[in-house]
């Protein structure tokens, strides 16, 4: 049989997907033209946006300064509970997609005044040789690169890319391999290697925890999730509890209550960890960053806006000196 004719096997994420002639993988994107894989989404982006950091969510990564989102159809993760279904599960020919080459790439954030990139909305690693080009001709132009990604990826091909990556917001579903199978159609461990290897290249690591009512919220899952943050990347990672609301196939649970939030955050506070936020919700503090030392309010926000930003130039608490772990301007 012609090599052409043959399933081509996917290396870029742990399912190693066996893609056959004029098919994709589970990714949807990812083809098999001519007996090479090709990303159909390569240089065609279907969201692209300014917006603010705290958004990503980054914290802790230049607070207050804008960045330009992009985003391709596809994700290698089919979550229930998905906010961006309509692109992530979508095929890449039935959503509307813009002309984005990786060096146009630049001077569209110069455009719009932001030195920061991120890849973002659906899973960027599926469009896995699109983002890295475009995180290449972002670096040369002086820019940083940020990934907001579930982290489901092979270590080869995450290491390529960590060279070109400044900070990453990583959404760990729950810490449960039977959640990751029932609900997102992946597993856990994987997942665990991805922020532990970008911990160790020097990228600036944030997680979320999409907290899902009745399926993830248990004291159990909050303080194996939090110890092993405090553990394994550090105390003072910060970590965001984000509130759960209806949609794509999880529309018969309710919306996170605010208790739930409130509890997650005790809980990891308990177990050590010194930033801890909650999103998607109006709670006291919820984005409040404290100094890791002395406890004293170092920046507020609400909703996206930072409003007051008390750190030194270094990055240290003006109260008691402690520089809080993070990037900042």
């Amino acid at each position: 049989m012609d090599m052409k004719e043959q399933p081509v096997r996917c290396t870029i994420c742990p399912k190693l997907c066996r893609v056959p002639p004029g098919f994709s993988g589970e990714c949807r994107i990812r083809m098999n033209v001519g007996g090479a894989l090709q990303a159909a989404t390569y240089g065609r982006p279907c969201a692209v946006h300014v917006d603010p950091m705290e958004k990503k969510p980054l914290f802790h990564f230049f607070p207050g300064q804008q960045i330009l989102s992009v985003g391709t159809a596809g994700c290698n993760l089919h979550c229930k509970n998905c906010q961006n279904a309509d692109i992530s599960q979508a095929n890449p020919e039935d959503v509307q997609a813009f002309d984005l080459p990786p060096p146009a790439l630049p001077a569209l954030a110069a455009r719009h005044g932001c030195r920061h990139v991120a890849y973002t909305y659906t899973e960027p690693l599926v469009s896995y040789e699109y983002t890295l080009d475009c995180a290449q001709a972002a670096r040369a132009a002086g820019l940083r690169n940020v990934l907001v990604t579930a982290g489901y990826i092979n270590p080869a091909p995450l290491r390529k890319l960590l060279a070109v990556i400044d900070a990453a917001n990583v959404d760990i579903k729950a810490f449960s391999d039977p959640f990751y199978r029932d609900v997102c159609g992946a597993t856990l461990e994987p997942v665990l290697r991805t922020v532990e290897m970008m911990r160790a290249a020097g990228t600036h690591v944030e997680i979320t925890n999409l907290v899902v009512p009745t399926l993830n919220d248990s004291d159990d899952l909050f303080r194996k999730l939090c110890a092993w943050v405090a553990a394994t990347i550090g105390a003072e990672t910060p970590l965001h509890f984000s509130r759960f609301f209806p949609q794509f196939r999880m529309t018969h649970l309710p919306p996170t209550p605010i208790g739930t939030l409130t509890r997650a955050r005790d809980i990891a506070r308990k177990e050590g960890l010194k930033h801890v936020y909650v999103g998607n919700a109006e709670v006291a503090d919820g984005e409040t960053t404290t100094c890791a030392s002395c406890g004293a309010a170092l920046i507020t926000r609400q909703r996206y806006v930072v409003k007051a930003n008390r750190l030194t130039q270094g990055g240290a608490c003006p109260d008691c000196g402690k520089r809080a772990q993070g990037v900042w301007a």
